[in-house]
């Protein structure tokens, strides 16, 4: 009975340590038992453990079919021999009945088997918390603390198992010592006889993503929504956001009292960039919003081609580009359109080179006239001067030619 207890307790000790449920690991004490019983009666069909999960005594029962003359002692009994053992208990050939085994008679060597199948069925089951643990934070963030550098990949743990942030994940540049946290974007959870493999991100576009919903408050509630992301990992990344309710500002929201929200994940960052605009399900609009801080003169838009042209102030063009394009790239991976950018030099020289070559139909130019400065000169001197000179030149003229 002490032992019984004993084992119990074990139990219970394994289950709050390690996470590992106490039923499971009674099953595989009986399976173990199983096991042992048929490595010493040659079969285990017939056999049956059962387990008191109050006192952790335990009892197992070998099932076996009256007979008037037995051929298998280990599956059959006579009547005679079944009356002996339950002399209280009506039966007759033809019923089963289940004979008590005791433990004692498995030996030394099949205790020995259960042990190892218990030990082995903890491991599996600590391995599959593990796994479990960790595949439920697949595509979200992590914090782990840096342990060492293996070649170019850098071992991280990331409290009860270890994550790989392999090479191709690392921002160019970026250096971390030992000991050191840093958040993460676990990117696979892979279950292997080792326990779980975890590869871990600090590019991925949706790390930005995860730190704004964890800084910031309305999107976390869904209040605002992140509707595009583009990033390049450690120089700059543009977020294109939207807001569910008419009184909440989706960019003020995420930039914060005096930057603060955005700043808290710029440093997480180290210092990368990060523009935040407004979404709009005007493509025109929102490419526009796109290419901040540069400033946009006309967009025009080819949704069947999913290609933009955009017409910029000269002084506005290498803004527009970015260094090496990226502010152009960036918008264009952001809005999913083919971005063309021009100045308004280009663009009147392009415009005149496709009239020279009459690529243009008639009206094409006042069409082009319209979209671009409707109503800046709409009217403005019609009838302005009608009456203060109502005649004057007439008059001029007339006299300059009876004077030829």
């Amino acid at each position: 009975m002490n032992a019984n207890k004993e084992l119990l307790e074990a139990l219970n000790q394994i289950e709050k340590e390690k996470d590992i449920s106490k039923e499971i690991l009674l099953e595989a004490i009986e399976n173990s038992l199983l096991a042992a019983c048929k490595n010493q009666y040659g079969k285990a069909d017939n056999i049956t453990v059962q387990i008191n999960r109050e006192t952790g005594a335990f009892n197992v029962y070998a099932e076996k079919e009256i007979v008037e003359e037995v051929e298998d002692d280990v599956l059959q009994i006579t009547l005679g021999e079944a009356k002996l053992k339950y002399p209280r208990k009506k039966m007759a050939v033809g019923d089963i009945i289940k004979i008590e085994v005791t433990p004692k008679n498995f030996g030394r060597i099949a205790a020995q088997k259960a042990k190892q199948v218990v030990v082995q069925k903890i491991r599996e089951e600590e391995r599959k918390a593990l796994y479990n643990t960790y595949f439920t934070k697949e595509r979200d963030i992590v914090t782990g603390i840096v342990q060492r550098y293996q070649g170019n990949n850098i071992c991280i743990n990331l409290g009860k198992a270890d994550a790989i942030l392999t090479e191709n994940e690392q921002i160019k540049g970026e250096y971390f010592r030992p000991t050191e946290r840093v958040k993460l974007y676990v990117l696979k959870v892979e279950d292997t006889t080792r326990g779980p493999r975890i590869t871990v991100s600090r590019t991925h576009p949706e790390l930005v993503k995860r730190l704004f919903e964890a800084e910031v408050t309305e999107v976390k509630d869904g209040t605002v929504e992140i509707k595009s992301i583009s990033r390049e990992a450690g120089a700059r990344t543009k977020m294109a956001v939207y807001s569910n309710d008419p009184n909440v500002d989706p960019v003020g929201a995420c930039v914060g009292v005096n930057g603060a929200r955005v700043n808290a994940i710029v440093d997480e960052l180290r210092g990368e960039k990060i523009d935040i605009i407004n979404w709009s399900e005007d493509p025109a609009t929102l490419i526009e919003n796109a290419l901040s801080p540069a400033k946009v003169v006309s967009v025009e838009v080819d949704p069947e081609e999913k290609s933009a042209r955009v017409i910029v102030p000269d002084y506005q063009l290498s803004l527009a580009i970015g260094r090496e394009g990226q502010n152009a790239r960036l918008a264009a991976r952001l809005t999913g359109y083919k971005i063309d950018i021009k100045s308004e030099s280009q663009a009147g020289a392009y415009y005149e080179k496709q009239w020279e070559e009459e690529q243009y139909d008639e009206g094409q130019y006042e069409e082009q006239w319209d979209e671009q400065y409707d109503g800046e000169y709409d009217g403005e001197y019609d009838g302005e001067y009608d009456e203060e000179y109502d005649g004057q030149y007439d008059e001029q003229w007339e006299e300059g030619y009876e004077e030829q």
